[in-house]
C-alpha cells in the first residue's frame, strides 16, 4: 500500500480534502495510507515552537530546523527508501510525468513550507526534491501537497472506479486534453446532445471524441 505523508504545521487544514471523494474512498478502502504529520511534536518547550524571526532581519517567520529534523528522522526511519519532496517556487513544476514517477515510490514524505519559507539547513542536510504547482504565491505548501497527493491516489490501482480513466484523462497522454462530456438531458436549453454519442455506435463514439481531445494553449 503507497504510504504518503504530508509534513505540516496544519494537519487541520488538509483533513477535510483527505477525507472525502477519491482520495477519502481510497483511504477507507485500504488502498493508500496517507496521513498529515505535525512536527510541533518534536519542538521543545511549552508551547511547542516551530518558527522564529529570520537571522538577518526582514519580514515574515520561518520554520525551524530541529523540529522539522526530528520529524523527518521519524518517517524516514519507519519508510526507508520514501522519496522526500518539498512545496517550493524553485522546484520543477509538477506535471503528470511528475506524478507518473513519485507514484513508483514505495512511500512519498511531502514537506509543506509555510510563512517566509524553512530554514535552509533542512535543504542541506536532507536535500528534499523541490517541486511547483506553478508561477503564483499561495499562503502554504499543503494546497500544492494536496494536488501531488490526489494526482499519485489516482494512479494507485483500484483507486478509480474505471481503470480506463486514469488513462484516458487529460495529460495521461502526452499533452492531450480530454473530449468533452454530456450527460442527461439530451437538451438544455437548445443545445443537444452529438448525435455520435447516442446512436449506440462504439467506433463512431471513439472516433467523435478522438478527434476532440485537444492540447494545452499556447
Amino acid at each position: 500500500m503507497p504510504a504518503i505523508r504530508l509534513v505540516t504545521l496544519f494537519p487541520e487544514s488538509v483533513q477535510g480534502y483527505l477525507t472525502t471523494s477519491i482520495v477519502g474512498r481510497a483511504r477507507r478502502r485500504g488502498l493508500v495510507d496517507i496521513e498529515a504529520v505535525d512536527p510541533r511534536q518534536w519542538a521543545e518547550g511549552r508551547h511547542k515552537k516551530c518558527d522564529d524571526r529570520p537571522f538577518g532581519g526582514g519580514p515574515g517567520m520561518v520554520l525551524m530546523a530541529p523540529p522539522i529534523a526530528g520529524c523527518l528522522d521519524h518517517l524516514l526511519a519507519r519508510h526507508p527508501g520514501a522519496r522526500l519532496l518539498i512545496t517550493s517556487p524553485q522546484g520543477r513544476r509538477c506535471d503528470q510525468r511528475f506524478v507518473e514517477t513519485v507514484a513508483t515510490a514505495p512511500a512519498v514524505i511531502i514537506l509543506c513550507g509555510h510563512y517566509e519559507g524553512i530554514d535552509e539547513r533542512i535543504i542541506e542536510v536532507y536535500r528534499p526534491e523541490p517541486f511547483s504547482i506553478g508561477d503564483l504565491v499561495i499562503s502554504g505548501g499543503e494546497l500544492a501537497a494536496l494536488v501531488l497527493t490526489d494526482a499519485v491516489t489516482r494512479l494507485v490501482p483500484g483507486v478509480l472506479g474505471d481503470e480506463r480513466s486514469a488513462v484516458e484523462d487529460s495529460f495521461a497522454q502526452g499533452d492531450e486534453l480530454d473530449h468533452p462530456c454530456f450527460t442527461r438531458p439530451r437538451d438544455f436549453r437548445g443545445h443537444e446532445v452529438p448525435e455520435a454519442l447516442v446512436n449506440g455506435d462504439h467506433a463512431a463514439i471513439a472516433r467523435w471524441r478522438a478527434g476532440r481531445r485537444g492540447r494545452r494553449p499556447g
